[in-house]
């Protein structure tokens, strides 16, 4: 199958779980901001967990078909339709030679999603990833984000694709967060960097998401949290997904996809996973709060994902086999040379 870009919507770029084993030499990771929704999308579809997509931001694509597949929008609820019927997020939809994948825009919270299709986004592979790193122009579509006029293919589906059509991830399986849920964080082994009273600002206090925050990191403005005579200035070491650094300037900068590899600002901690799904589906101007975790919460919650990724592919194998037409009659099975009659009923 294959993917004509017709409109590329406000930022939408293939990505997949990110390029993990090169941060030593300064390349960041990427990869889709939601990667709850992006496991459990391509679970549900027959894909591996780290086949790539199409993340999908705010203001969707539009996308002719040419061929035949299927996909699934899993993320935020933007509107995706395909010719104009609305399918919604975490459904499954068979498509179509001449079918057009549009989206009319937020319906509530969130503002991001992966548009999956079974056998993924085939582009090449750059460092053993498909993600695009934008800022470096790598991987993906060129280095780049779509733009129309664009030609992607999409890989070998599954077998049985055909009968995913309207497969739905059930609200139980899907691990996100309350949208006003405050942000779990971890304190790391800068907390002492801080003030007493600059860490009861940070917990205490909320900010709003500034209009400068992108796939890198995420600004926030608000109070500002005060230093000890330490100062903000650390020896640069390696930043983790979801680490909550502050500079001089005492405004928290939370780090997401596309962060540096290393940084010498010091960190209050690390979000926990499930938080660092719920802020990516935050815009500028909304807020957000922070509060106290133990390393175990980010533990559970690692497992609840895996649970999720897991019960998806239950769900799938369980979908696709009720979808059958039923298995019953006479057959003939030709083993070794030997021929044999089976009488087959299914109950």
């Amino acid at each position: 199958m294959e993917l004509i870009i017709k409109k590329a919507g406000m930022l939408t770029s293939v990505q997949d779980l990110g390029r993990w084993g090169y941060q030593s030499s300064g390349v960041p990771v990427a990869g889709a901001m939601d990667l709850p929704a992006l496991r459990i999308g391509n679970a549900l579809l027959g894909n591996p967990e780290d086949a790539a997509a199409l993340e999908v931001t705010l203001l969707g694509p539009e996308i002719e078909i040419r061929g035949e597949g299927a996909a699934i929008f899993a993320g935020a609820e933007l509107g995706f339709s395909v010719n104009g019927r609305g399918i919604g997020s975490w459904r499954a939809v068979v498509l179509r030679d001449g079918d057009v994948i549009s989206f009319s825009g937020a319906k509530g919270a969130g503002c991001r999603g992966c548009l999956c299709f079974a056998g993924g986004v085939d582009v090449p592979v750059v460092m053993n990833s498909r993600s695009t790193y934008m800022r470096a122009k790598i991987g993906g579509m060129e280095g780049r984000a779509l733009k129309s006029g664009d030609l992607l293919q999409v890989g070998t589906p599954a077998p049985l694709w055909k009968r995913l059509d309207g497969l739905r991830l059930p609200e139980e399986l899907n691990p996100a967060l309350p949208p006003d849920a405050p942000l779990a964080l971890t304190v790391g082994l800068q907390e002492d960097a801080f003030t007493e009273e600059g860490k009861k600002t940070l917990f205490e206090s909320e900010y709003l998401i500034s209009a400068e925050s992108d796939r890198m990191g995420c600004r926030l403005d608000g109070p500002k949290v005060g230093h000890t005579e330490k100062g903000a200035d650390i020896v640069s070491d390696g930043i983790p997904l979801g680490a909550v650094q502050i500079p001089g300037h005492g405004m928290p900068i939370i780090m997401l996809a596309d962060r540096q590899t290393t940084g010498g600002y010091t960190k209050a901690g690390v979000l926990t996973p499930l938080s660092i799904e719920a802020l990516v589906q935050k815009m500028p101007g909304m807020k957000v709060r922070f509060r106290r975790a133990e390393t175990e919460e980010g533990v559970r919650e690692l497992r609840k994902i895996a649970e999720s990724v897991r019960r998806a592919k239950e769900l799938r194998l369980s979908y696709i086999s009720r979808s059958a037409a039923p298995l019953s009659g006479r057959f003939k099975l030709t083993l070794e040379g030997k021929t044999y009659e089976i009488n087959c009923e299914e109950i």
